[in-house]
């Protein structure tokens, strides 16, 4: 494990086995990872681009998908910064959305392209990801990372517009009581979006370590074994990534309130949902988020990501990096592609 120190923002255009046809990449394949030193690239269709990958993060999703969820075979990642190949940002560091879509299906169409019927999902569903010396893009899906953001700050993006995705879908009126289930990289982004749109937020953990963290940025906090059940909230975030978290969630909102789901898990839920009838609860699935407000929001502090990253490894150390990630006090652990 190398110090956890944050990358320049020069990132250079790199040369080596990611040129020879070959590249180092991270494989799912059988519920089982592998790290292999020769896969081929993907061929590059026209209107995509290869991207060379910088650097990658670890996030919930993936650990997930080792864990079976959406049944995915083939490179991990969707979180990452790296430089275009090719196309209209050629030689230019790179973020990407992860939906590959059709543009001419109906929800295409009608404006719904992050649920495209055709889509392919990076690092996800039918489409290899970002643990790797490079990945295809649509050219369509890339921004530009300013020059003044480091590559950390830029490797944040995707999960910083995810949680974005929050206000985009719900009314967050000034001063509505807001709880935040889960501690851990997603539910301190989700706590930060909340807080700015002028909620009142109590983020709910079980992690001492990760509490500190919301106690110093002046969040209300409680110890999931000190939750009292008064539903009381007027939206409730569950970015536990455990079954539980709608479950409790169910507990602590109001009639008539609102609860966004953050969470996938490989489980499955099992829990009466007639709370949801019986209170008229508004059960809102959330996923993907705007880049372009993500980036201006990173750029414009409207985020302390302070020391939000915990480590980096190579894409060797696979086995080390996902155990910790894996661990309780770990944040955003990434895979620094450029190490050998």
């Amino acid at each position: 494990m190398n110090v956890p120190t944050q990358h320049a923002c020069d990132s250079q255009m790199r040369v080596g086995p990611a040129y020879d046809g070959t590249m180092k990449a991270l494989v799912l394949e059988a519920g089982s990872l592998r790290f292999e030193a020769d896969r081929p690239e993907a061929t590059v269709p026209d209107g995509s681009t290869r991207v060379q990958v910088t650097q990658a993060g670890i996030c919930e999703t993936d650990l997930q998908l080792v864990k079976g969820y959406m049944g995915f075979a083939g490179v991990l990642g969707h979180e990452f910064v790296g430089v275009a190949e090719s196309g209209p940002l050629a030689g230019q560091r790179v973020v990407g959305e992860i939906n590959c879509v059709c543009e001419t299906c109906d929800l295409c169409q009608r404006g719904f392209q992050n649920h495209c019927v055709n889509r392919t999902v990076i690092g996800i569903l039918n489409h290899d990801g970002a643990f790797a010396d490079s990945l295809v893009v649509p050219d369509i899906n890339l921004h530009r990372v300013p020059d003044d953001m480091t590559d950390d700050f830029a490797t944040l993006v995707e999960p910083v517009a995810a949680a974005l995705q929050i206000p985009e879908q719900v009314d967050l009126g000034p001063n509505s009581k807001a709880m935040v289930l889960g501690d851990g990289r997603l539910g301190n982004l989700c706590a930060q979006v909340l807080r700015n749109c002028g909620c009142r937020v109590v983020v709910i953990g079980k992690h001492p370590s990760k509490l500190n963290r919301f106690i110093k940025q002046d969040f209300e906090t409680i110890v999931l074994s000190d939750v009292q059940p008064d539903r009381s909230a007027d939206v409730v975030v569950d970015c536990t990534g455990s079954e539980s978290g709608l479950s409790l969630a169910l507990q602590l909102v109001r009639p008539r309130g609102t609860v966004v789901m953050k969470t996938t898990v490989a489980g499955h839920h099992d829990l009466s949902l007639a709370a949801i009838v019986i209170d008229e609860i508004q059960l809102i699935g959330s996923r993907c988020g705007p880049f372009d407000k993500a980036i201006t929001a990173i750029q414009d502090r409207q985020f302390d990501l302070t020391d939000f990253i915990s480590a980096r490894y190579a894409l060797r150390q696979y086995q080390e990096a996902f155990e910790h990630a894996r661990s309780p006090n770990a944040l955003k652990v990434v895979f620094d592609i450029t190490q050998s």
